[in-house]
């Protein structure tokens, strides 16, 4: 069985919009190698339609990139992608798959079947999935900077508060703390 991972871009006051943070050529090749860690993705409807609407047009080509985010691209391209959704059912993009049923059944099965893990990056998808007891890992880019507005992680909030232990971290040289932690169960 493989773990579920949450992994995101946060500011230090917990925002998560997807439009705050660095991105640059350190922070892509970094989560490149989450993805080429990892077995799978795991993403809300929302964040796929996001993530579809831009990155397989830089795979392609399409549209000009430095070589990390057309790493970056391409990884994800060939990817294995699992999409939360009841309101869609067609997801086009390239080993995309709808995964329907009862959730944390279908989570806990795709966990099941993906020896090499499976990592989350939807905050809203990633907080049901923590109320279900289902994430093993976090994997958080801390940014430095703070935004001021949300987003914020776990905005919609848990039962209970959740014990982690560090596993590491790693400052890149652009001010960014990679953050592993484990649950402590």
């Amino acid at each position: 069985m493989g773990l579920l991972t949450f992994s995101i871009n946060v500011t230090l006051d917990g925002c998560v919009d997807h439009q705050e943070g660095i991105a640059d050529d350190e922070t892509h090749a970094l989560f490149t190698h989450l993805l080429d860690q990892s077995g799978a993705m795991l993403w809300g409807r929302t964040t796929y339609e996001m993530m579809e609407s831009y990155w397989p047009l830089v795979a392609n080509g399409e549209v000009e990139a430095p070589p990390a985010l057309r790493e970056w691209a391409l990884t994800l391209e060939t990817m294995p992608k699992y999409v939360v959704s009841s309101t869609r059912s067609n997801f086009p993009w390239t080993n995309s798959h709808h995964l329907v049923g009862d959730l944390r059944t279908a989570v806990q099965e795709l966990k099941d079947r993906t020896p090499d893990g499976v990592l989350i990056g939807s905050g809203k998808l990633a907080t049901e999935l923590d109320r279900l007891d289902l994430i093993d890992e976090y994997k958080f880019l801390v940014h430095p900077m703070i935004a001021g507005h949300g987003p914020t992680l776990y905005q919609g909030g848990l039962p209970a508060t959740r014990r982690l232990e560090l596993v590491s971290a790693d400052p890149l040289s652009n001010g960014v703390v990679s953050m592993h932690y484990r649950r402590v169960d």
